[in-house]
C-alpha cells in the first residue's frame, strides 16, 4: 500500500497599502508564496506592521498585479480587517 499525502499548500501572504494622498482603494504592495511569503511576514512584524490570517483572501489577493487596486467584491472583506487593525492599534495606544 502507498500512503499519498497531498502536497502541503504554501504560504502566501500579500501586502496592502494605499496612497493617503490620494484616498483611493487600497492596493497591493507586494505579494509572495513560500519562502517570500515567510519574509514578508516577518519585515511586516519588524516594522509592526500588522498581520491578519485569512488564506482564501491571501489567495484571491495573490491573483492581483503589483499596485493594482482591490477589485470592488473585496471591499468589504477588506474594510473589515482594515477597521479591526485601526481599532487593535488605538487600544494598544491607550493601555501600552
Amino acid at each position: 500500500m502507498v500512503d499519498v499525502k497531498e502536497p502541503k499548500k504554501k504560504d502566501v501572504a500579500i501586502a496592502l497599502g494605499y496612497d493617503t494622498d490620494k484616498m483611493g482603494t487600497p492596493q497591493v504592495m507586494a505579494t509572495g508564496k513560500g519562502y517570500i511569503a515567510g519574509k514578508i511576514i516577518e519585515i511586516a512584524r519588524e516594522y509592526n506592521i500588522p498581520v491578519e490570517k485569512d488564506p482564501i483572501l491571501a489567495e484571491a489577493l495573490s491573483q492581483l498585479d503589483l499596485g493594482q487596486e482591490i477589485p470592488p467584491e473585496l471591499y468589504k472583506v477588506v474594510a473589515e480587517i482594515l477597521v479591526f487593525i485601526m481599532e487593535t492599534d488605538r487600544s494598544q495606544k491607550r493601555h501600552p
